[in-house]
This record gives structure tokens, C-alpha cells and sequence, in this order.
């Protein structure tokens, strides 16, 4: 219900919107959020299950092939890997993937928007896939043509009922933005309120559901033929992709997502974020209707500090909110990326396309939240324990062989120092055991991650002098001093027991605890560059290998040395 109180006036004497307390929304409301009375809510929980209940079909292996759009699947698929295989594989290493990413990315392409969607998960999958297949999928986020207008017209005039110019005293022609699975155009309501109206494509429920049946299919024939990524082959990409992208096809379920973001922000009293009001009446499974916001690009670094905005403090804000947001209510926004977010004149960020959003249920909640505990503390068992119960790795692994496997328990290794004939066989000496030892990523832990690397360049762009060991102290500082409590509680911990101990996460930069007391951004970005510059001369015999980032940063991946052999380097 919400509090009446929210009604009194600020301090600049104006009255709040009363939702201003279940939700973080602007100050300056088009409408009011009442959850109870927006028509679209009913069943919204019966329409999720429904959602999450057909996954288990879409992704289910078939012995025959799903239809006549296999032909065509198969046709760009297949002739892609071909072609590969003909050319640039003999030749091994960078230009080997650099030839299959680019064949992929045109074979996406040519497919439509099923394959340019899954194109752009990948292409925000820094540290998770080849650097070459994210170089290449990220051509795919702004290469989408629009639908026609009288396409989107007809598309809005059926799931509302009604013309358009009786919603609507203006609709632009001309898209904001066009994605693979929706497009944005600016409008205005005849009340008067300016919004953004949110249009999926035509048909594209229809092919996303056949093309999830033809690639859970075509998954099984390319295991161990193409480097897809360390630590998902290609079914289990398939099924990550079906979780993130069946959500995404019923508008209801997103505007859903957007008050649930906005109500935990509000629960935390975390006003640094901004989310726009859903209507209470406009929107249906393929059209929503949404608050208009304006505000800085997020890569506006020029513009934000001559509007006087701390960028230092919109990059804390974003890294607490979004931590919070995962360890105390289970929700977050699951694509951050540049597109997704501006910020406002005021430095608050706003948060935009709720299409993907992290969801832990209770146990992966506490998982999760003990893995972080575990890596501030330096506990590494908690962190290994909690990966196996977030489903990184099975029930049943022998967490201590994998850490004596890995060598984790070790002194620091530190990756700079490494030839590159060490540094490429520790690689693939690690994803060999990882794999070995049945390491998978799932679907909120690869979210996570993911946002994770999206935050690490935003630092880079906003902060790029921010000693990252200082803001990591005060960042557990903030969740010791205002959650201490109930994440001792949630985490099962004795809150007097709690010590920060910054010696993991050093060594998870692959720094020596003891000899770097500060590291920049600036400075990482040399490290990273060094290491780079290591492997590519060992490129050729890298082709599966990942990136130095994986997802199991938080258990230092460059951390130790193996006890009782020098020569022996684990990362």
C-alpha cells in the first residue's frame, strides 16, 4: 500500500508523488503508480509460470529436424562453419577465431532477429566469450533496420483496441531506437503527457519460438567444433539464451520488472536510480507505454561534469545499488550497457529496458550472497561452496579437489610476470580442469558478471583514477555500517567475525597483496594491456581459451601458485 505520508511536501515545499514509496520514480509524475489498479497486472504471476513452464520444450534436444526453418538455420550455419573450417582455421589462433566470429555475426545477421538478439547478449559478454566474437557482435546493436511505420501502427492499433490518433496527439514516424526484438518511438498521450511507446515486431513471438527449437537441435552437433566460449557450450548457451529472451516477448512481464526494480530500490531507500512509470492502462503482451526521461549519455563524460555532476559518484552509486540489489531482495537489471541508462541532470541514473532482469530465488539469493561475503573476507571455501549452490559447478563436486586441481590455495601469481608459453598453458590448463569438473554458467551468475564487465568500463570511462581497492574498502564499509546485521543473519555469519581482508580480491587482479597497496583503473587497463600483449604471440594455440576474467573471478582466477613446485603456476 502506499504511505500517505509520501504526499507531504519536500523541503522545497512541493508536494511528493505519493509512489514515491514503493518505487524510485521521478519527482514529477505523469501518473501515479497504483500496482493494484493497473489492468494489465492480472495473472501477471500465472503468465511468468506460463513462460518459464514452455522452456523445458523449446530447448529440449529433437532427433529430427523442427520445421522448415532448419533449412535455412542450417544452410547460414552450416555454410559459415564451412567456410571457417576451409580457410581460417588452418590458420589456427586470432585469425582462426577472428574469421569464425565474423561468419557467425554475418550468419546472425542474415537469419534476423531471433540471431541478431542472441548476437547482442554475446556482444556485452566481455571476459565471457573470445574477444573476437564480442568485437564482432557488437556491429550488431545498431545495424537493425526499422519496421515500417504502418507495420508499427497496426501492431499498436491491435493491442489497444483503438486507432492510434485516439490514444495519441502526436507519434513519431521516425523510431528513438530499433532493436532485434522491439522498437521506440517518442509520443505524446491526448492528457498531455509525453512518453515512449515501446512496439514489438511483428511476428517475432512465432520465429523466436521456432528458432529456439532449431538451435537447441543444431547445439548438439557443435560441441568441441567451434570455440564458443571456456565455460558454456553451445546447448547450454541455448538454454541461456531461451531464459533471457521467452521474458522478453510479453511487454507485461517487463513493466512488471520495472516496478518490482523500482519498488527494491525504494525498499532500500537507494534514490540514486531512476526508473520510468509503466502506464496504468497502456500495455499489453506487444506494446508498452512508458514515462519519457531525458538525460546524458552514459559515455557524456564532458557534458554530465559541465552540468557539474560527480561521475566518481554515479559510478558508486551504480556499483551499491546494483550489489544491493542482487544480495538483500534477489532483482536486478539484467543488460546494463550504455543504451539501457543515462543520467539525469541531477546525477541520478536512470535505468531503461527491463526486457532482461535478474532473478535469485532464496537459495541462490543467500549463495550469492555468500560468495560475496566469502570474497571479502578472503574465505575461500565459502566462495567455492557458493558457486556449487548458485549452480556454477554441481551438488556433487569435490570442492577441495578443484581448488588443490587449480592450485587456489597458493601465493599469488601475477599474470604480467608469466611468458606467454606459461600464461597460454595455464589457460587452457584451467578450462580443462573447469570443464572437467562440469563448470557451467547460469543464468544469473552469467547476468551478473556480465553487468559486472559493463561496470568495470564505465569506470574506465567516468573514473578512470579511482583507486579501485579504496572504493571496494568503502563499499564493504557502506554494507557493513547499513546491512551488517541482516546479512550476517541472511549469510549465517557472526557479525563479529567479520574482518575485511582485500588479499583475495587483490590477488584477483592478479596483483601481489603485499607489494600494490593502490590500483587505479588506469593502471589495470596497462596490466590487461601487458597481459594481452602475452598472449598474442600464443595466439594459434588458444582457440578456446577466454579471456584472463571468468566467472570464477570472485575465486581469484590468477590468484596462486601450486605448493611445492615453482614451475608450477596456477592462475
Amino acid at each position: 500500500m502506499i504511505d500517505p505520508a509520501a504526499d507531504a511536501p519536500d523541503a522545497a515545499g512541493l508536494e511528493r508523488p505519493a509512489d514515491l514509496a514503493i518505487g524510485v520514480f521521478t519527482d514529477d509524475a505523469p501518473w501515479i503508480v497504483v500496482p493494484e489498479e493497473m489492468s494489465w497486472r492480472r495473472g501477471i504471476d500465472a503468465v511468468r509460470a506460463g513462460v518459464r513452464a514452455e522452456l523445458p520444450d523449446l530447448v529440449r534436444p529433437r532427433r529430427l529436424p523442427p520445421g522448415r526453418r532448419v533449412v535455412r538455420t542450417v544452410r547460414q550455419v552450416g555454410g559459415a562453419v564451412a567456410g571457417w573450417a576451409l580457410v581460417e582455421r588452418r590458420q589456427g589462433g586470432a585469425v582462426s577465431r577472428a574469421g569464425l566470429s565474423r561468419r557467425l555475426r554475418l550468419a546472425a545477421e542474415a537469419l534476423g532477429p531471433t540471431y541478431i538478439k542472441l548476437g547482442q547478449i554475446i556482444s556485452a559478454g566481455d571476459g565471457l566469450f573470445p574477444e573476437e566474437l564480442v568485437g564482432e557482435f557488437k556491429r550488431c546493436r545498431d545495424q537493425v533496420p526499422p519496421e515500417r511505420f504502418a507495420v508499427v501502427r497496426q501492431v499498436v492499433e491491435a493491442e489497444l483496441g483503438q486507432p492510434l490518433g485516439r490514444v495519441f496527439s502526436s507519434f513519431d514516424r521516425t523510431p528513438l531506437a530499433a532493436a532485434s526484438i522491439a522498437q521506440v518511438h517518442a509520443a505524446t498521450l491526448h492528457s498531455g503527457e509525453d512518453v515512449v511507446v515501446k512496439v514489438q515486431r511483428p511476428s517475432v513471438g512465432h520465429r523466436v519460438h521456432d528458432d529456439l527449437r532449431v538451435m537447441a537441435w543444431l547445439a548438439p552437433f557443435l560441441v568441441g567444433r567451434i570455440p564458443v566460449a571456456a565455460l558454456a557450450n553451445p546447448p547450454a548457451l541455448v538454454e541461456l539464451f531461451a531464459e533471457t529472451i521467452t521474458e522478453e516477448l510479453d511487454f507485461r512481464l517487463e513493466a512488471q520488472n520495472m516496478l518490482d526494480v523500482a519498488r527494491s530500490f525504494a525498499a532500500l531507500d537507494q534514490r540514486g536510480y531512476v526508473i520510468p512509470r509503466p502506464h496504468p492502462d497502456l500495455v499489453t503482451p506487444r506494446v508498452l507505454v512508458m514515462e519519457r526521461l531525458e538525460g546524458f549519455a552514459f559515455d557524456d563524460v564532458a557534458g554530465m561534469q559541465d552540468a557539474g555532476v560527480d561521475t566518481e559518484a554515479v559510478i558508486r552509486t551504480g556499483m551499491i545499488g546494483f550489489l544491493e540489489g542482487c544480495m538483500l531482495h534477489g532483482i536486478f537489471h539484467g543488460d546494463l550497457h550504455g543504451g539501457n541508462l543515462f543520467v539525469l541532470p541531477d546525477g541520478r541514473t536512470a535505468l531503461l529496458d527491463f526486457g532482461i532482469t535478474g532473478r535469485l530465488g532464496e537459495t541462490r539469493r543467500l549463495a550469492f550472497l555468500r560468495l560475496l561475503m566469502g570474497a571479502s573476507m578472503n574465505d575461500l571455501m565459502v566462495q567455492m561452496e557458493a558457486l556449487r549452490d548458485l549452480g556454477a559447478l554441481p551438488p556433487d563436486a569435490d570442492l577441495q579437489a578443484v581448488v588443490d586441481e587449480l592450485g587456489l590455495a597458493g601465493p599469488v601469481v601475477d599474470p604480467t610476470k608469466l611468458t606467454p608459453d606459461e600464461l597460454t598453458a595455464e589457460i587452457q590448463k584451467t578450462v580443462k580442469a573447469l570443464l572437467g569438473y562440469g563448470a557451467r554458467l547460469p543464468k544469473e551468475l552469467m547476468l551478473f558478471i556480465k553487468n559486472l564487465v559493463f561496470l568495470d568500463g564505465a569506470i574506465a570511462t567516468l573514473a578512470p583514477d579511482l583507486d579501485l581497492f579504496a572504493e571496494i574498502a568503502n563499499i564493504s564499509l557502506y554494507f557493513a555500517t547499513r546491512h551488517g546485521e541482516r546479512i550476517a543473519s541472511d549469510a549465517g555469519f557472526d557479525p563479529a567475525s567479520w574482518e575485511l581482508d582485500l588479499t583475495g580480491v587483490k590477488a584477483s587482479f592478479g596483483v601481489e597483496p603485499d607489494q600494490v597497496t593502490t590500483l587505479t583503473h588506469r593502471d589495470l587497463q596497462a596490466r590487461r594491456k601487458k597481459i594481452s600483449g602475452n598472449l598474442r604471440p600464443k595466439a594459434r594455440s588458444l582457440d578456446a581459451a577466454s579471456p584472463p576474467r571468468s566467472a570464477f573471478s570472485s575465486a581469484a582466477p590468477w590468484r596462486r601458485r601450486a605448493q611445492g613446485d615453482p614451475r608450477s603456476r596456477r592462475p
